[in-house]
């Protein structure tokens, strides 16, 4: 079979590794409270707002402005974030290994903080693994953006056509295919792994 795929892209956060920002209060509330309590701190947006690029320093004055002592929530995650980074995700080291002794390269494509980034690989070595990564923290832009599709594909230079990504949100995989990448929402390591043998990977 003529390999169709050259290199593999993983999204890290619930990919690689579970990502739970409730686990940052499991001794003190359940995972349900928690859940509410940064939804009334609009904690999804504020991180989302991160992972785009925003340092908390920066940024932190105006949403005390907006929240009050809630604002004190963030400051909380970002100081135990270690804590949200739950487990590995099943079966997905051994397939990065696979992938890379059948000369696959493999690389990260992630929405992620650049103040919280370093902690990701000791919670997954998966992500030590990738030859390399694009951190929309670090970069500024964050998927489904366009741009950091284009980036990926420049940096590293890839051919689109010969690229396969993988990533739990189906906006972020469907933007993706926009850019000509061969791309699938995860449903675990089993269905990717098939996935990338019909696709010529392994």
């Amino acid at each position: 079979m003529t390999r169709m795929i050259r290199t593999v892209v993983f999204d890290f956060g619930q990919v690689l590794v579970h990502w739970d920002p409730t686990r940052v209060w499991e001794e003190e509330m359940s995972s349900e409270d928690a859940r509410a309590m940064l939804h009334e701190a609009d904690f999804f947006a504020i991180n989302r707002r991160l992972d785009a690029g925003a340092r908390w320093a920066d940024v932190r004055g105006e949403h005390e402005a907006a929240l009050g002592e809630r604002v004190e929530l963030v400051d909380r995650y970002l100081r135990d974030f270690p804590r949200s980074l739950v487990a590995p995700v099943d079966g997905m080291e051994e397939l990065v290994l696979d992938l890379q002794r059948a000369d696959v390269r493999t690389l990260g494509l992630t929405n992620w903080s650049a103040e919280t980034i370093q902690h990701a690989p000791a919670a997954a070595p998966a992500i030590a693994l990738m030859e390399g990564v694009v951190v929309s923290g670090e970069v500024g832009v964050a998927k489904p953006d366009p741009a950091i599709y284009r980036l990926l594909l420049d940096r590293f230079d890839l051919e689109a056509s010969e690229t396969a990504f993988v990533d739990d949100s189906p906006p972020n995989v469907e933007a993706a295919r926009e850019a000509g990448i061969h791309a699938e929402v995860f449903a675990g390591a089993d269905a990717w792994r098939r996935t990338l043998r019909e696709w010529g990977a392994l």
